[in-house]
Formats: structure tokens, sequence, C-alpha cells
């Protein structure tokens, strides 16, 4: 019995890249950007990273206009922060669930790949054609070109970072890759994603064997997990501590403020997230050790506050004004808020002396 159906055929990568071009400038600003972020992460550029943007990006109306307004932000606060805006087009499901726009771009209709690609490849284009860093999380690699070459940082998520197909294709991604720690929570095991995907290794790519020759800037991310949250002090030292016994190339880490570290009572609460980026801030302001170490953070925010579910709308009924509809996000005024609150303290930390 063959559990398999082929649907239709779908345009190539090549096909894709075509059909919606990048200009030469928005090549060239993704290579500026990804070497940025490469450069924050070796401790050589004493900014912080701030990957900011919705759970999903859908409707890309919203998206866009969520883009605009953080390109306005990034003119007040790039001395001290480098933004790059979540541009989430594949959402991974505890069990089932939407898998995103590039999937099904229409949460009410059926899925439809190709229209995926061209709607999220064409967002995408659009955002780095305004001048913005953009990221995404690598949910399914084997589609990933057409989308990863726009991309200055990428995420491998919790359920991900321990599947060897991911650990390979992250060694072998020219953009920057945060690997975040399993669902369990476990900072160990996030640290072997890391030491996996900065080592080379021999697999299959497009029916060839290739050699990848490891991607020195993987990091770790902490995301929390199952026993709770992963950002306070002791666990930013068991991290570091980890991370120097297995002599990871460029220790550094993210913290993500969003995910099982704003979970109060078993519920995620978007609004916690500033809690948690506030509490890091802190500690790094008394603790400089660890500023070499912590390099910046992730946070789920959108237009409008909150979440809604998709399940119980109808199309006539969703708010398609920049209101999630996977995980809740914080709202954009206290978003810009934070985002500036974050940079007036990263001037205030940096000259501090930066110790391994």
């Amino acid at each position: 019995m063959n559990f398999l159906r082929s649907v239709k055929r779908l345009p190539t990568a090549d096909e894709l890249i075509e059909r919606i071009p990048l200009s030469a400038a928005g090549h060239a600003r993704v290579e500026q950007d990804r070497e940025e972020v490469r450069a924050i992460l070796g401790g050589t550029d004493e900014r912080m990273l701030f990957v900011v943007g919705p759970c999903s990006a859908w409707p890309d109306t919203a998206v866009l206009e969520y883009a605009a307004r953080l390109r306005a932000l990034d003119e007040r606060v790039r001395d001290a922060l480098k933004l790059v805006l979540r541009v989430y087009i594949q959402k991974p499901r505890t069990a089932r669930g939407w898998t995103g726009p590039v999937n099904q771009p229409d949460p009410f209709a059926p899925a439809d790949v190709e229209a995926g690609m061209m709607y999220c490849r064409r967002m995408m284009v659009a955002a780095v054609e305004m001048g913005l860093a953009i990221a995404d999380e690598a949910l399914f690699t084997n589609n990933a070109r057409g989308f990863v070459e726009l991309l200055s940082w990428v995420a491998i998520g919790a359920r991900s970072s321990e599947d060897q197909e991911h650990r390979v294709w992250a060694s072998a991604v020219g953009a920057p890759v945060g690997m975040k720690n399993p669902t369990s929570g476990s900072i160990a095991v996030g640290v072997n994603g890391v030491l996996a995907a900065q080592s080379p290794h021999v697999a299959v790519f497009e029916g060839h064997q290739c050699e990848t020759s490891g991607n020195p800037w993987a990091h770790l991310v902490l995301r929390g997990g199952a026993d709770g949250p992963n950002y306070h002090l002791d666990d930013l030292y068991q991290a570091q501590r980890v991370l120097l016994e297995k002599r990871i190339l460029n220790p550094a880490l993210l913290v993500d403020a969003s995910h099982d570290n704003c979970r109060i009572d078993g519920r995620k609460d978007p609004e916690a997230q500033e809690d948690v980026v506030r509490e890091v801030l802190s500690n790094l302001g008394v603790r400089p050790e660890l500023r070499a170490l912590v390099k910046g953070f992730l946070l789920e925010s959108f237009l409008v506050g909150g979440c809604q579910a998709v399940e119980r709308a109808t199309p006539e009924t969703i708010e398609r004004g920049g209101l999630s509809i996977t995980d809740p996000c914080l709202a954009w005024e206290r978003s810009e808020a934070l985002v500036l609150d974050v940079a007036e303290q990263v001037r205030g930390l940096r000259g501090r002396k930066l110790r391994a």
C-alpha cells in the first residue's frame, strides 16, 4: 500500500528565483547583514542582535506593515542593536495544524504549495528590498533553496535541533544558525546541536555525495523547556560552561524571550517577554563576563497583541490587521518601547571589557 500521492509538479528553485528576483543591491544587503551578524556573534561588533517579528508571517500585508515600522525603528537604534525581522513561513506543530503560508497561504483554502512559494518569496524579497535583515526557521530543509539565500539569520527549532538532517543542513548553510535547546529544555543537548552544526559532515544533497565544512557561526538559543524557563543567571552560567567544555567556536547564545521562557501557569504570556529581556540585561549589567556570551534576544511581536484561533474564525471574521494566528505576540507599541529601552541599556554596557 502506498501512502504517498503526487498532486502536481512544483516550480524548481531556479524557476521561483527567476519569477521573483532579488535585486543586486538586495543581494549585497543580505551579505552585509550576514557579516554584521557574524561580527556580533564573534564579539568584534558590540551591538546586540534582536530577532523580532510575528510568530508566523501571515498575512503578508500586515507583515510588510510591521516591516515598515521596524525599518523606521532601526534608524533610531542601529548604533546599539542589529534588528532582524522574523519572516517565519513554516510552522512546526506539536501534533497537527496550519503549517505556515509556504504550504497554505490561505488558511481557509486547501493547501497550495506553489502559491505559497510565490506568496512567501514575494513577501521576503519585499522586506529585504525595504532594507531589513530577515530570519526564518528551517523546518522543511528539502525546499530551502529559493528562500534561504534571502536570510541573514536562521533558526533550527526545538523539535529539529536533535535531528541529524537539520544538524547537517545547518553545517552547510551560509547564514549564521541558531540551534535551539530541545523541548525538554536541556542545555547540554542544545550545545550538542551547536557542535554538530559547527562540524564537517558527509551527506547527500540533490543526488550528490557532498562534504560540508561546518558552520563556525552556529550558536545556542535558550528557549526554555518542559521544566520551565532557562534564561536565569544559573542557566547562563551553565550554558557558558558547557559551550567552553565542548570547545565551541565563537561561543555565543541568544535568549528566546518567548516559548517556554514566557510560560506562566501553563500558558504563554507574550507580555512576560519583556520581563525575560529585562532580567537578562540586568544580569549582564552586574556580570560583565557574561556579556561576551549573551549576544541578543528573540521576541515574538506583531501589530496587535495576543492571538486568535484560526479554527474558530471564517474568511469574513478573521482579523487581518496583524493579530497572530499561531502563538500570542507582544503588541507593536510595547515592542517598540522595549526595543528603545534595550538599545539604551546596550549603550550603557558598551565599552566594558568583554571576557570569554
